[in-house]
């Protein structure tokens, strides 16, 4: 049963709706009038940040040899897991969703709480490991563990739960195997969990600044976050950095406006059980 609210409690909502978009966007507001002064330090003055505005700070960054190589770094770690996880995600999520095997519940929770473990804790032991199959200061360092991921499969499985049962058994009696029932009929299906999970997985990619720091050993390595922080160690200003968060917000941005009803979605049903 849908709650009705009275006037008063709409009204009171939509305040603090209101009050909570203001609190949000003021800081990127902030962000971005700031990457447009050539401000050494922060003047959190209106007046004084629209005064002699000006793109110096963009052309900068942009103009640096590395920055299209950064661009495509980041691009290749964010785009290649949103790949690999939208679909070995959803494929390990059916089949504990819809396959009965011996220990699959005891299995499942045991990869849940391995979310728990911090991953500041797994790079030393990953970084032996690259080590010893030379894969450090390459793509391989990135790529390879995030080929799937616990919570994407947490997702996936939740989510295929509320698909009904009788959708694979009506592609079994049409003569389907499971690879078909599941490439044919569910994963079609599954538009709000793959929108969920690689949304989720390119802005923790697009933005990952520790490991490509431990992992990467060359400049022209870097992802974007790694070469901006490089560049404003070296620039050093407000207004370089303002700029340099604000190009690397862009992207993650555009995924957000581009999957929010599929993200919305996604995590509403993913939620049921």
């Amino acid at each position: 049963m849908v709650r009705k609210f009275s006037r008063p409690q709409l009204v009171l909502i939509y305040i603090a709706m209101v009050a909570l978009m203001i609190a949000y966007v003021i800081p990127f507001t902030l962000m971005f009038l700031g990457s447009l002064r050539e401000s050494v330090v922060f003047i959190p003055e209106l007046g004084y940040m629209l005064n002699n505005i000006s793109a110096e700070n963009y052309v900068y960054i942009i103009q640096q040899a590395l920055f299209p190589r950064w661009f495509l770094n980041s691009l290749i770690f964010a785009v290649i897991p949103v790949i690999t996880q939208a679909v070995l995600c959803t494929l390990i999520g059916y089949v504990f969703s819809r396959k009965n095997f011996v220990g699959k519940d005891a299995l499942f929770w045991i990869f849940v709480s391995m979310i728990i473990i911090p991953t500041q804790l797994l790079v030393i032991p990953q970084f032996i490991i690259f080590n010893w199959f030379d894969w450090i200061n390459s793509y391989w360092a990135i790529l390879i563990p995030d080929l799937w991921s616990i919570i994407g499969v947490f997702f996936a499985r939740q989510y295929l739960q509320t698909i009904p049962i009788e959708i694979d058994e009506a592609a079994f009696l049409d003569g389907a195997n499971d690879w078909q029932a599941f490439f044919w009929m569910t994963l079609p299906l599954c538009a709000p969990v793959v929108a969920t999970i690689a949304t989720f997985r390119f802005i923790a990619n697009w933005n990952e600044l520790f490991r490509p720091l431990i992992f990467m050993m060359s400049e022209s390595m870097y992802p974007l976050p790694v070469g901006l922080a490089a560049l404003y160690s070296i620039r050093g200003n407000f207004g370089v950095q303002m700029s340099a968060a604000t190009l690397a917000f862009i992207p993650t941005f555009l995924i957000l406006l581009l999957f929010q009803r599929y993200l919305r979605q996604g995590v509403q049903m993913s939620a049921l059980d």
